[in-house]
């Protein structure tokens, strides 16, 4: 069965802007049906790493704040801590960062919290029994959340190809320990030249695999570890580096059962919102952003992650190559996204339809602005 995704595209004039556009599609996409009176809504966003530019702009957030308000629903604005060390890995910075790339008060009209707590460890275990993970670590404020919106930017990925909204919602909401499950299947080692043997990986490990030995360094029993990331995620030290190495159809697969965590427990009250501007060819989380691959194609609006993320890759697919970008003056390209990283696109999109997330199949209605009348 095929599932409706709303498109519209950049146009605008003076009688209608991006702000007015993207009411217009989350209007008829069925969000106002998704918030009920004093419910808590989790607006899940990206707040750009500093020194990138090209994540979306808070107005556009504020656009969907002040449509749940409008609902009696209690928004605010949210994501979780990184695993690898950036300005993004605690609480403290993550707020920072976001006030420094505009998110505030004063500009998105909602509260900031950062899901997973001050240092990653409010999570909630919760049971999905996929192909790769029997239960998945979500930040506490997205899993008691009652609702969810996603506003995702759509861009390139080392791992995934491309970014949208399963990688938004899968990754985004894991915890950091949730997310070096996600990035790797090894065990973890202990560096003993940084160990500092104070305990923390100990106190963390569920299983009891960590010990003191020798030089009163940190040991991990391989037979005990179950690879759950928690001592990766804690140690202050960073003696136990993280673990990236992984193949690219398992971490898209086990983040779209991620994401299932989230959503499962929220039917009939996830949105999905994705912007096709700015398609940089890597992550938000970089500290730069590159020349887009593609022109501003427009905004998508589905209640399927699956769908609009489909929709979202047949528009890139389907559009010119920008010529001074990182794939030059190409004009064949049948998918741009794995000709930047040559990595597959749509593993994430296949597990995500065996979960019942959602349908690859999609139809598409499309809104856009003619002689200042909306014209279907």
């Amino acid at each position: 069965m095929k599932s409706k995704v709303y498109f519209t595209d950049m146009t605008t004039n003076s009688s209608r802007n991006l702000l007015d556009k993207t009411r217009q599609l989350a209007e008829k996409g069925g969000f106002y049906n998704l918030i009920a009176k004093n419910d808590l809504v989790a607006v899940k966003v990206h707040f750009g790493e500093l020194g990138n530019i090209a994540y979306l702009p808070p107005p556009l957030v504020r656009v969907i704040v002040d449509m749940v308000k409008e609902k009696g629903g209690k928004p605010f604005l949210t994501d979780a801590n990184t695993l690898y060390g950036g300005k993004r890995h605690n609480a403290v910075d993550h707020i920072e960062t976001a006030l420094k790339n505009g998110f505030s008060y004063e500009t998105v009209g909602a509260p900031i919290l950062i899901a997973d707590g001050l240092k990653g460890a409010d999570y909630v275990n919760v049971p999905v029994e996929g192909k790769h993970f029997q239960d998945v670590k979500i930040s506490s404020d997205i899993h008691y959340a009652d609702a969810i919106i996603a506003i995702s930017h759509v861009k390139g990925h080392e791992l995934f190809g491309f970014g949208g909204a399963l990688k938004n919602v899968g990754m985004g909401c894991g915890s950091p320990s949730g997310k070096q499950a996600l990035h790797s299947d090894l065990i973890p080692k202990v560096k003993e030249e940084k160990c500092t043997a104070c305990g923390t990986c100990i106190e963390r490990c569920p299983e009891s695999a960590i010990s003191r030995v020798e030089k009163n360094k940190a040991y991990i029993n391989e037979e005990l570890c179950i690879g759950c990331g928690e001592c990766v995620a804690f140690c202050p030290a960073r003696a136990i580096p993280i673990n990236w190495k992984t193949d690219v159809n398992v971490i898209q697969e086990k983040t779209a059962e991620y994401a299932w965590g989230v959503l499962k427990q929220k039917k009939g009250k996830s949105g999905f919102i994705n912007y096709i501007m700015n398609v940089t060819p890597d992550c938000d989380c970089a500290t730069w952003n590159d020349v887009p691959i593609v022109s501003n194609l427009g905004i998508l609006a589905s209640l399927d992650p699956v769908a609009i993320d489909q929709a979202s890759l047949d528009m890139v697919n389907s559009a010119p190559v920008i010529t001074n970008s990182i794939l030059g003056e190409k004009t064949d390209i049948k998918d741009k996204f794995k000709a930047v990283h040559d990595k597959e696109t749509t593993y994430i999109l296949d597990h995500g339809q065996a979960l019942n997330m959602g349908s690859r199949k999609y139809d598409l209605k499309s809104y856009w602005i003619k002689q200042n009348k909306e014209t279907k």
